[in-house]
């Protein structure tokens, strides 16, 4: 069998020809961009307000973990029950095609001229698709409830690239606790975490097209902010809670 030649100018370079980072693209960036960001906040927070190294990577590897599983958890239950809510929807547009199956066809010609097709085009195919009941749904299921039939999202690998994600993103403000005491610590686990976090912004704009200093500078600025919470809040605990 002879490989399909195609008759045009194929990108494989295109982002919906590159199926891994179209489909969880999503859960690795914001998975590692908030592990690094939560982490970070609450390690420095903890680091500046204890200035114990046991208690630092004792907490940290606890948020890392805590934090990793729950937001595995929270892909799997929020996409599970995307999923089954689309599942229902569709049934139910399945249920009132079957009952009403000309007034629906009229519905999807009106769609179609919504949509900017000429009435006579428009007419043409929703009779066609009045003729063709899994023509008819997915038509219905795309154009009225924004639904593509059997493209539901895949809720056990997106759970599993978001936990991975948040683990990686997670360990990077952690890892200098390993190697140095507290103080030195605190500094180089915002720099690496720092830097981290604007190269994850300029990988982000392969993608988004979007000018990598600026993408960069994004994430770092925001997650800056994020991060002078926890420091602040750390440094209060150490001034005003009783050791």
């Amino acid at each position: 069998m002879t490989k399909k030649t195609l008759h045009y100018n194929y990108n494989s370079r295109s982002l919906h020809h590159q199926s891994a980072a179209y489909l969880y693209g999503r859960e690795i960036v914001f998975g590692i961009q908030d592990g690094m960001v939560s982490a970070l906040s609450a390690i420095t927070g903890i680091a500046v307000g204890s200035h114990d190294h046991f208690i630092v990577l004792l907490s940290g590897l606890a948020i890392i973990s805590a934090g990793a599983i729950s937001m595995a958890i929270g892909t799997f239950t929020s996409l599970s029950s995307q999923k089954k809510m689309e599942q229902q929807m569709i049934q139910e547009e399945r249920t009132e095609i079957f009952n009403n199956k000309w007034e629906e066809k009229k519905e999807l010609e009106k769609r179609f001229i919504d949509d900017g097709w000429g009435r006579f085009l428009a007419e043409t195919m929703a009779l066609s698709a009045y003729n063709n009941e899994k023509l008819m749904l997915r038509e219905m299921a795309y154009r009225e409830l924004s639904i593509v039939p059997d493209k539901h999202p895949k809720v056990i690998k997106n759970s599993i690239a978001m936990f991975f994600a948040w683990l990686i993103g997670g360990l990077f403000p952690l890892s200098s606790y390993f190697f140095m005491p507290v103080e030195d610590g605190i500094i180089f686990s915002i720099c690496i975490t720092l830097t981290g976090l604007f190269l994850l912004g300029v990988a982000t704009s392969l993608y988004t097209k979007e000018h990598w200093l600026r993408a960069g500078l994004k994430i770092f600025i925001l997650a800056g902010l994020a991060i002078m919470v926890g420091y602040a809040l750390g440094h209060l605990a150490d001034v005003f809670i009783v050791h």
